[in-house]
């Protein structure tokens, strides 16, 4: 299981670094997409802890 573990991982940088160095625009795009969900993600956990004090 390790193995099959490290082969996935190293198959997943070789494509990520491929995907950079060919398509560098649309690899920044997708990066600014992640972090754009991961901050509405913190946005509304806050806005339901916000929610849930006020009562």
């Amino acid at each position: 299981m390790k193995l099959v573990k490290r082969i996935v991982v190293v198959l997943v940088i070789a494509f990520a670094a491929f995907y950079l160095i060919t398509r560098p625009h649309d690899a920044a795009n997708a990066v600014q997409g992640a972090i754009g969900a991961v901050w509405g993600a913190g946005v509304a956990v806050v806005d339901f802890f916000m929610a849930l004090a006020a009562g």
